[in-house]
């Protein structure tokens, strides 16, 4: 009897260590695939701190830009709405007073000098006309002129810095001053045309006194 129960100790404890290599290869199989799984994870976890810190820069990117475009945008209309407003040196810029007086004298001296012209009697029908399709663009340009100067000097008309203003004035005084050198230049050839027309002294003389020349 003992004998058969000391057989069965050596055969139970042949079956202990003929098991044991296969639970502790079962155990080693495990624990490596829990550090995997742990490698895993922890590639997972920072792959996934990786994308929040990139979608954290990409907002601030965005935020960055965003506002950096909203305020290049009102930078862009404050210089805009700027340009549309006129400074009081270019409301007081000196040659806007002469502009207007040569506006004022080319009407006048034309006025005058076709009235004289014709009172003369030393025109034709067709000279007449000839001389009143003259005036009339003249003063038509010269409407044009005013009609310029005017939004250049008014507010919220036209968009322009305080030097295009300038430059625009004195091109405006330019052409203004032109355009009453030609009236005059184009009266005096009137005048000289109507004396040479002119027969008898006394027709002379009456003409002179209509054109208020004393010599």
């Amino acid at each position: 009897m003992k004998k058969q129960f000391g057989i069965l100790i050596i055969i139970g404890l042949f079956g202990l260590v003929a098991l044991r290599p296969i639970t502790c290869q079962a155990q080693g199989q495990e624990l490596q695939q829990l550090l995997l799984n742990i490698e895993k994870l922890t590639q997972m976890k920072s792959i996934l701190s990786d994308m929040k810190t990139g979608y954290q820069i990409y907002q601030q990117g965005y935020g960055t830009i965003s506002s950096l475009s909203k305020g290049n945008f009102n930078l862009h209309s404050v210089y805009l709405n700027g340009l549309m407003a006129v400074s009081p040196g270019i409301r007081n810029y000196g040659r806007i007073a002469e502009i207007i007086s040569i506006q004022a004298s080319l009407v006048i001296e034309y006025k005058r000098n076709y009235k004289q012209f014709r009172q003369s009697g030393s025109f034709s029908a067709a000279e007449l006309d000839y001389m009143g399709d003259v005036y009339n663009k003249l003063v038509a340009e010269a409407l044009d002129d005013i009609g310029e100067l005017t939004n250049v000097i008014t507010a919220n008309k036209l968009r322009m810095s305080d030097a295009d203003r300038i430059k625009a004035i004195d091109r405006i005084y330019a052409t203004s001053s032109d355009k009453l050198q030609f009236l005059r230049s184009f009266n005096n050839q009137g005048v000289s045309l109507s004396l040479q027309r002119s027969k008898a002294t006394a027709d002379t003389q009456t003409l002179k006194q209509l054109y208020g020349i004393t010599n």
